[in-house]
């Protein structure tokens, strides 16, 4: 018996052997290296996490797109052509190839976190169904990085001073919600932001909390003005070639590994905001250096305009780039969430 258990576990080495020699690997593209997300979760969970937690039978290999000296607009072609096996980019990264890729990060409409992944659990099968039919890709996961705010170059006390300012965007809905407020959007790849402030080719620049202050934003911003415009909602998706390649139980294992890394993801984005603005405008900051930015809140009155621009503006202009089934789609599936209705004539 003792020589028919060694035997046994002789054979179990030499199959996982066998596979670690001839591994499966994902070659990836993460966001941006200088923020949480990809130091924390995407850089470790590729390099790292997948080799271990599978014995060697995936081995992934991930470098950023800042890295990479890609700008964020370009990656999902990239997988598509078989380029990067496994993307981590926004979806509003995504949203010229069509509208429907910005139905759960719509700028303005959601307001706290919990709601916000109530609104991405919600549209993930319409994602799904679009990053394949689009892009040939398989949608595993959707997170957050921290709420997007407004950083300025110069005094801003409301959403009236943004009239007449040009604004950095990265997506149509930010810029629906800045010619809503009455100014001009401008878009500008997150790389080159700090130069465009600097040079006054826009006054002021929208992206998340925490990634403000790892940029460095507080160097050539002034006023840091937290009126919450949407969520910088990001996906992970991976070439359907190369996910049909693998065996059922690769697929089951990645799909659970994400999961997990999802659910980390979205926890510690949860927590972040408050430690990005309390840094950036010199409070108590445990994470470096302090900047001195002016801490502005949003006032009664400017959230009271802002619910307006979201249904008037954001909502209604969405509806009509993504059209009547799209909308349809919307109401049925994120709409009672938030207890809108998005209408395209």
């Amino acid at each position: 018996m003792k020589k028919l258990t060694t035997a046994l576990g002789a054979l179990a080495l030499s199959a996982t052997a066998a596979v670690a020699d001839n591994p499966v690997v994902l070659n990836a593209v993460g966001t941006w290296s200088s923020l949480t997300n990809y130091q924390k979760h995407e850089e470790p969970f590729f390099n790292t996490h997948l080799a271990e937690a599978s014995d060697g039978a995936i081995i992934g290999k991930i470098q950023s797109q800042s890295g990479l000296g890609l700008k964020g607009f370009e990656i999902m072609r990239l997988v598509k052509n078989g380029v990067f096996d496994f993307a981590f980019g926004l979806p509003g990264y995504v949203a010229a190839e069509n509208a429907i890729f910005e139905g759960a990060d719509l700028s303005t409409l959601t307001q706290d976190i919990e709601t916000q992944r109530a609104v991405s659990d919600a549209y993930f099968a319409t994602l799904e169904t679009a990053f394949a039919d689009i892009y040939n890709a398989k949608l595993l996961m959707l997170y957050p990085f921290p709420s997007q705010t407004l950083w300025c170059n110069g005094e801003v006390n409301g959403i009236a001073d943004l009239a007449g300012k040009k604004i950095r965007v990265y997506s149509t809905t930010l810029g629906d919600f800045v010619e809503g407020v009455g100014g001009t959007s401008v878009t500008v790849a997150f790389s080159e932001v700090i130069p465009a402030l600097e040079k006054g080719v826009v006054d002021c620049a929208i992206t998340g909390t925490m990634s403000a202050y790892t940029a460095n934003w507080n160097q050539v911003a002034t006023h840091a003005f937290t009126l919450r415009v949407g969520w910088g909602l990001a996906f992970g998706a991976m070439n359907m070639d190369k996910w049909n390649s693998l065996s059922a139980e690769q697929q089951g294992f990645l799909t659970s590994e994400i999961a997990t890394l999802n659910d980390a993801m979205w926890a510690e984005t949860a927590t972040e905001d408050e430690i990005a603005i309390s840094c950036i405008t010199g409070g108590a900051c445990d994470v470096g250096e302090p900047g001195n930015m002016v801490l502005v809140e949003p006032s009664a009155e400017d959230l009271a305009l802002r619910d307006q621009i979201a249904t008037d503006v954001v909502l209604a202009r969405w509806a009509e780039r993504c059209g009547a089934e799209c909308a349809a789609n919307w109401n049925e599936t994120v709409g009672p969430i938030l207890g809108l209705t998005a209408a395209a004539e």
